[in-house]
């Protein structure tokens, strides 16, 4: 048995009793004789912050496992990329705009036809309509003119006669109603309608020499075609 001295033992039981010093990490100097966990830093305030931040930095995967990181298909399909079955996306709606716009000017095109056809439809009745409606009356006019190329003494009637005959000349002429020329001008099949032919040295071949009935044209509309009498 090793049997110390007075001062060693002395010197001894001061270090014992000497108050623990700090090193630049916060930790316990060893003691003689004491063992210090050096890797258990928690209880001091650098081991505290230490292990603040190794817990934030682990709520923070923990929140990005569970969702809060943005999806890949959300990232993938938002660049455009193919999905798993190899279709892009883009691509398909892209088609499908090409077919709905195709579409679009195809009925487009189909109702302007349809609006036009209207328009040429309901001018060409309106058209027909006002000839006939001329053409009803113009027996009237014939008859007029009849009237007015006898004799009459009543010189107040005769008056009444014509002044009839002018208020329906004029009314035709509004509704752009003209006369068909006749007498000295060429034949024309399309305006007129002969009904004889006659010898007449003094005419041309072809020309009219006489009328029978007034034809009426309605703008460039032949309504009643001229009856006259064509030389040689």
């Amino acid at each position: 048995m090793r049997i110390l001295s007075k001062t060693s033992k002395k010197d001894a039981d001061e270090e014992l009793n000497k108050e623990p010093e700090l090193t630049a990490d916060g930790l316990e100097a060893k003691k003689p004789g004491i063992k210090v966990n050096a890797g258990n830093n928690g209880d001091t305030p650098r081991g505290a912050e230490k292990n603040a931040a190794q817990k934030q930095k682990k709520a923070k995967g923990t929140a990005e496992e569970e969702g809060d990181a943005p999806d890949e298909a959300e990232t993938s399909g938002a660049a455009g990329e193919a999905d798993d079955t190899g279709i892009d996306p883009a691509a398909v709606l892209i088609g499908e705009l090409a077919v709905e716009h195709d579409r679009y000017l195809r009925l487009a095109a189909e109702y302007d036809n349809y609006r036009k056809r209207s328009v040429k439809e309901r001018e060409t009745r309106y058209g027909d309509a006002r000839a006939d409606t001329i053409t009803r009356l113009l027996p009237v006019y014939d008859n007029l003119e009849r009237a007015l190329k006898m004799e009459c003494a009543d010189e107040a009637f005769y008056k009444g006669v014509e002044m009839t005959m002018t208020q329906l000349t004029e009314i035709l002429e509004s509704m752009d109603v003209s006369q068909i020329p006749t007498v000295g001008e060429p034949f024309d099949p399309n305006r007129h309608n002969a009904v004889m032919a006659i010898e007449n040295p003094e005419l041309g071949e072809k020309i009219i020499a006489e009328e029978y009935q007034k034809g009426f044209m309605l703008g460039d509309r032949v309504i009643r075609h001229s009856t006259v009498v064509v030389a040689n």
